[in-house]
């Protein structure tokens, strides 16, 4: 990394650092020099992902006075992380954050295994539940049954079929959202709305802040489009964004653009509060830039007296600011490939120009087919039967996994499909690696984050309940337990390739 991307000033890493002291000490543990102490500090917020790479640290003078330590201290702390390659140097420019070389995070991934190939193999990559049949079913029954007008014109609808955007923009509406059919495009999926809007506004080299941790596909999407990723922290457990830090990057960094999951994020599950939203869009605003708002997980609560906060784009009504993208695919099934984008209308308009130097358009017997669900009680009480499954499953996992592993630590969040688990300071690199071994897949952290982050996490999804939660769970204590043993691998850091959805 060239230079540093965002800054930590003193008091905030004086007061994460400060946080550090509440963890209880292992069995025989002796107190280490102080030095070490605040470059494992540090070291152990970098891999966390708590201050992201490439974030400027306090000059040392400045950190001293913060934390009540001598200059001396500190500057042997910078030059233990130096040595490490957790931090690097400039005379004239100051210290950030990196992540050693040998340590590379695993950026791509398997595809996911077929349904006929898993065998034994309990596979947690996808955050992906089974069709909720009969309304599958169903759907596409109506739809064939509505297919024969449109197989008589050339089929290509690049901002999608009017009858499904005036169904989606009335939907928004009904949310309290007003929203004109012009105001939608239809797309493949989520990621190929992110893929359009990402191409539109930020070319190679732009900034894009993205949260830390983050959706990893989206995250890889990014990087291959040539993007600079900003991460930006979340707030502790299930706590939602740091505005203060959102602030600061939107201040310093200037990004072109930024991504975020308000509902239920992914991985953690945090459900942002309305004063967040409206102060995140009044910021990003200010800073000129656009948030994509991924809305995938908005359906998926799964607490029956959870009221959900108002969506981000209620908060910009002139629609220069937020740019929301929604999908069928968590709240359905992910084999319905169908997304939108919600946004202005020269936005719009503009997406779908560019469209015909892409994928022209979705397929339309899919379209007709969540049209079909949309129209009448199917989309209803598919989701119904949805959050039912995902809600039995999280209670069978939560319980496998305190009761195999009761030193790893999650929030339970009230919707969405995935634990985001700290690992009782296990490497998940090698608990992925170690997985497969003991027939389990599992992501490590550092996939969900920039430049190595969040080596002590796993992301576990709600997909799977009853005895194979339990033997899940089975498993992952197994695997910890060879990792514990020294059995992932000579330098505890070798990389997974896990496909993650």
């Amino acid at each position: 990394m060239a230079q540093w991307t965002s800054t930590v000033g003193s008091a905030q890493l004086a007061r994460l650092l400060g946080s550090q002291q509440d963890r209880p000490a292992g069995p025989g543990s002796r107190r280490p020099p102080a030095y070490r102490a605040l470059a494992d500090g540090v070291r152990l917020l970098v891999l966390e992902g708590r201050v992201p790479v490439g974030a400027r640290l306090p000059a040392e003078r400045e950190l001293a006075l913060a934390l009540s330590v001598s200059r001396t201290t500190v500057a042997a702390a910078y030059e233990e992380l130096r040595t490490e390659g957790f931090l690097e140097s400039r005379r004239g420019a100051g210290s950030w954050t990196a992540v050693p070389a040998g340590n590379p995070f695993p950026a791509r991934g398997l595809e996911p295994l077929p349904p006929e190939s898993l065998g034994s193999m309990i596979d947690l990559g996808c955050a992906a539940l089974p069709a909720p049949e009969p309304w599958l079913t169903r759907a596409v029954h109506g739809a064939l049954e509505e297919l024969p007008p449109y197989a008589h014109t050339h089929g290509d609808y690049p901002a999608g079929l009017p009858a499904l955007r005036e169904r989606i923009a009335a939907r928004y509406t009904e949310r309290g959202i007003p929203t004109m059919p012009e105001q939608i495009m239809v797309t493949t999926g989520a990621m190929g709305a992110t893929d359009a809007i990402c191409h539109l506004f930020a070319g190679r080299g732009e900034r894009i802040a993205v949260e830390s941790p983050s959706y990893a596909n989206i995250l890889q999407l990014m990087r291959e489009a040539g993007a600079r990723l900003v991460p930006v922290a979340m707030a502790e457990g299930l706590g939602g964004w740091d505005l203060d830090r959102w602030r600061q990057v939107l201040r310093d960094a200037a990004p072109r653009l930024a991504y975020v999951v308000a509902d239920f994020h992914n991985p953690t599950g945090a459900l942002v509060p309305e004063d967040q939203r409206r102060a995140l869009v009044e910021a990003a605003r200010a800073a000129g830039t656009v948030l994509i708002v991924d809305e995938t997980m908005s359906e998926v609560h799964l607490e029956p007296d959870l009221t959900m906060p108002r969506p981000v784009c209620g908060f910009d009504p002139a629609g220069s600011t937020v740019i929301t993208v929604g999908s069928a695919s968590k709240a359905f099934w992910a084999g319905m490939r169908i997304g939108w984008v919600r946004a202005a209308p020269d936005v719009i308009r503009s997406l779908v120009a560019a469209r015909a130097f892409a994928d022209l358009g979705t397929p339309v017997l899919e379209q007709l087919a969540v049209n079909w669900l949309l129209r009448g009680e199917g989309w209803g009480q598919a989701v119904a039967l949805r959050r039912t499954q995902a809600r039995e499953n999280r209670d069978a996992l939560v319980a496998a996994v305190r009761r195999e592993l009761p030193d790893w630590e999650f929030g339970v969040p009230g919707g969405g499909l995935t634990l985001w688990v700290r690992t009782g300071g296990l490497s998940g690199s090698r608990l992925a690696e170690v997985g497969e071994r003991v027939g389990i897949r599992v992501p490590s952290g550092p996939r969900f984050g920039v430049d190595g982050a969040f080596e002590g996490y796993v992301r576990l999804p709600f997909t799977v309940g009853g005895a194979v939660a339990d033997e899940a769970a089975a498993r992952l204590a197994a695997a910890a337990r060879l990792v514990r043993g020294g059995a992932g691998g000579a330098n505890g850091a070798e990389p997974t390739r896990t496909f993650v959805a």
